[in-house]
């Protein structure tokens, strides 16, 4: 099944949050966010959101400049090497605590396709 590219930014997006160990729904985040990014927010290598993806290069190219453009991430390469690291920013963290049911609700049946080998992942709202 086809999935555009706003389900493909969703996925990564709350991948980079779930892999960092952030609760989007802890109580007073906002107040503690910059803590918490401060703590966590070492980032999530590229690759691994390519998997995520379950996408080519090219795709994950895209998603990551879309959320970079809209300041989502930011996206920092590695002193050695050639990895990139993706790292969530403060308004990509209340994006998705704000927009999360909404996702859950809109892309119900991409997100369920796009897991039906594997569990759903927590942040994902069953009855949205």
């Amino acid at each position: 099944m086809y999935k555009g590219l706003e389900v493909y930014c969703c996925l990564a997006l709350n991948r980079i949050a779930q892999t960092l160990g952030i609760d989007l729904y802890q109580p007073d985040l906002e107040t503690k966010l910059d803590d918490v990014l401060k703590d966590r927010n070492k980032g999530v290598p590229k690759v691994e959101l390519s998997y995520e993806l379950r996408s080519n290069h090219h795709m994950t190219n895209k998603v990551l400049e879309v959320l970079e453009t809209d300041q989502l991430v930011a996206i920092e390469k590695e002193e050695e090497g050639r990895e990139y690291r993706v790292k969530i920013t403060k308004k990509g963290v209340l994006h998705l605590r704000k927009y999360n049911q909404f996702y859950s609700v809109i892309f119900k049946r991409y997100i369920v396709d796009h897991y039906k080998f594997s569990t759903l992942p927590s942040w994902f709202v069953q009855d949205g």
